[in-house]
């Protein structure tokens, strides 16, 4: 059975990458991987880390709700987990306790920031910093466009 752990932060996002490999109907061993995204600076002050937990907590259980029923089809395992950041960290953990296991980033991009890496080796970003300018002067030129 093969082991593959699944790292994700947006259900359907996640569930247009699995597609493919759902369809092939082979029993795999599933490790599903949910990655809350951070708090900002100025919520993270005034919620306490217990609050900042259970947020996190409910938030994996709604993502994983979503995902449960697709894959434990064709007689799959499914093991849930919900990540601490760094996720090299988690990963290393993962290959540590499993053997051999394939990776899969399953997360939705974000619009101008880097995704911090899976692994130590894995080759930095396309340097897509300059696509929230691009995107941002875009769509106010678009605007200036039609108010002509």
């Amino acid at each position: 059975m093969e082991k593959i752990a699944v790292f994700v932060n947006d259900a359907a996002h996640a569930r247009h990458i699995l597609q493919p490999m759902l369809a092939s109907g082979v029993a795999t061993h599933w490790v599903l991987v949910a990655c809350p995204p951070t708090l900002t600076r100025h919520i993270g002050r005034w919620v306490s880390n217990t609050a900042r937990q259970q947020w996190r907590e409910r938030w994996a259980a709604e993502l994983f709700a979503e995902l449960e029923a697709e894959l434990k089809t064709h007689g799959s395992q499914l093991e849930k987990i919900v990540a601490k950041r760094p996720l090299v960290d988690v990963s290393a953990r993962l290959e540590a306790r499993l053997g051999s296991l394939r990776l899969l980033d399953a997360r939705r991009p974000r619009l101008g920031k880097e995704d911090e890496p899976l692994t130590a080796n894995q080759p930095a970003g396309d340097g897509n910093r300059w696509a929230a300018p691009v995107a941002i002067t875009t769509g106010l030129s678009a605007v200036l466009a039609m108010a002509d």
